[in-house]
């Protein structure tokens, strides 16, 4: 017996322990089991078991009634998954999780029969919440970006060899290596009785008690040091509709070529960040004092304003910053110095990225759920979205938009209702393969009217290249989500460092939506500038 088919075995012999939690379905269809009188009668029994289990009950779907294995068409799946959730919304209960096996042995994302085991509880899914800021972390490899971030979620000192940066999600393979190569996500909260934490960041149900307890959400999205992925790292900063910066300067190694790209990315995105010198328990207090006086220098340089938090305290820092004044924090996971500071900033700090409006938002991240289908992820740009919505989703290559509908959305691992500006969600989309999404794409309303545009013009500000910028010039461009060449027309031919100027942009092989007043960094090799869309000059 192979190892899924063993798990699934267990998994019937289990609610055929339990009796009365548990119920066998084959499938369930919108016509026959939504229908008048079915519904009620499959909503009390739903009712009842959730009673017998003491506020949980267990559904298994492709089975038969006395539990042997069926297996239904992946669609099928879908439509018993979409039917269970109603029922479960009529019965003031949620689906809390879904595992699923392929009846033939092997994975279930490529089987032809499913079998499915949904974990239902008592309790409506949370509704959002709109105290939630994000913050994106920066800073140079090795200066603890990750490992800062773990100990604020979780209240873990660190062992002192980055122990604590396991708790983000982050791939085996840059756990061997102590490298972040993609972005990962944390989140803690507070509530009346101040931060509120996980005990055990790889439980996905440990987040998920973050999302449905705490009154306020502090949600990280921790980017890359390491240069190559600097182009990720831009993706972090300029794609995830932030709220704040932090960036982190270890103490021991003070600011790099790294740091001042990384704080050149966020000052021209003009977010307001916080800097936080790490590991001030490796070195003396004189040579924390010396790197705090470098990266003051640095922000002056700049045209900001440092404001050391320890010299001018926590209310000032909360009422100065801004795009133009930087706090400074000295800090350590190992010992927890100055990590209070930063709870008592991220409880107070006002939500600066949200935007009212209709719903918009990029994707950023794509995957597919077995039994729920395609699910794109991202920061909530614009407005509301509840499930249910109709969408549209694109441009795809031809131009052209997709209706979609969305099935449900997820916030850190925890179903809710619906979702607002400034949150990071999934959402399950009917309507779509997940292989036809793609990061960069837009979603709106099914009413929206959406261009999608090939050429804009721009005002440009060339930050840093070797020599000058001609007709013709290729970077990369990062708008929200959009990573995409495209070539850039100066007007007049040509534009020096530290020029500002007009320029038409063409996208170089695919048009996206997007729109005047958002702005965007380009970057090649070591140059780069910023821009901000000014007028749309070519649609398809």
């Amino acid at each position: 017996m192979s190892a899924d088919r063993a798990a699934l075995r267990r998994a019937l012999n289990r609610g055929e322990r339990e009796g009365g939690s548990v119920e066998f379905k084959e499938r369930l269809t919108r016509t026959t089991h939504l229908a008048d009188g079915r519904l009620e009668s499959l909503v009390a029994q739903l009712r009842h078991r959730i009673l017998s289990g003491d506020g949980e009950a267990t559904y298994v779907v492709g089975v038969t009634d006395n539990g042997g294995i069926a297996g239904i068409s992946p669609p099928a799946f879908s439509e018993s998954m979409d039917v269970l959730s109603l029922l479960a919304d009529e019965a003031g209960a949620h689906i809390d999780d879904v595992e699923t096996w392929g009846v033939d042995g092997g994975d279930a994302t490529d089987a032809d029969g499913l079998v499915g085991v949904a974990t239902l509880r008592e309790g409506s899914v949370l509704e959002a919440d709109d105290d939630h800021i994000v913050v994106g972390t920066a800073g140079h490899v090795d200066h603890g970006k990750s490992t800062l971030v773990g100990s604020l979620v979780t209240g873990s000192a660190d062992d002192g060899q980055g122990g604590t940066r396991s708790f983000l999600d982050v791939r085996p393979h840059e756990m061997e290596r102590g490298l972040s190569a993609d972005l990962s996500y944390g989140v803690y909260g507070f509530d009346d009785d101040g931060p509120v934490r996980m005990d055990n960041p790889h439980r996905k149900s440990d987040r998920a008690r973050i999302v449905e307890t705490a009154d306020r959400l502090v949600s990280f999205v921790d980017t890359v040091g390491h240069e190559p992925w600097l182009r990720t790292t831009i993706r972090g900063l300029v794609g995830q509709k932030l709220d704040y910066g932090l960036l982190v300067v270890a103490a021991d190694d003070g600011p790099t070529r790294t740091t001042r790209e990384h704080l050149g990315i966020l000052l021209a995105t003009e977010l307001p960040t916080i800097v936080a010198i790490t590991k001030a328990d490796m070195v003396s207090e004189t040579r924390t004092d010396e790197v705090k006086r470098e990266v003051e220098q640095l922000l002056r340089d700049a045209d900001r304003t440092p404001l050391p938090v320890e010299r001018h305290g926590i209310t000032a820092a909360i009422d100065e910053i801004s795009e133009r004044v930087v706090p400074i924090v000295s800090t350590s996971a190992v010992t927890q110095t100055g990590l209070d500071v930063l709870d008592e900033l991220f409880e107070q700090l006002p939500k600066t990225g949200a935007e009212a409006g209709e719903f918009s938002m990029y994707v950023d991240r794509t995957y597919n759920v077995t039994g729920v289908g395609a699910v794109a992820s991202g920061t909530i740009r614009s407005g509301r979205v509840e499930a249910g919505d109709e969408l549209l989703v694109g441009p795809f290559a031809d131009g052209t938009f997709r209706p979609v509908e969305v099935r449900s959305i997820e916030m850190h691992y925890h179903r809710v209702d619906e979702a607002a500006a400034g949150q990071i969600v999934g959402l399950a989309l009917k309507g779509i393969a997940e292989t036809d999404l793609e990061r960069g794409m837009v979603l709106l309303p099914r009413t929206a009217e959406p261009n999608a545009v090939r050429e804009f013009e721009a005002e440009v500000m060339v930050l840093n290249h070797p020599t000058r910028i001609d007709d013709g010039y290729e970077p990369v461009i990062h708008l929200e989500t959009v990573s995409e060449t495209a070539s850039i027309h100066p007007e007049g031919g040509q534009l020096l460092p530290g020029d500002t100027g007009v320029a038409r942009v063409r996208f170089k092989f695919r048009p996206y939506a997007i729109e005047a007043g958002q702005r965007f960094v380009f970057r090649e090799g070591r140059s780069k500038g910023v821009g901000t869309v000014t007028e749309i000059t070519g649609v398809e």
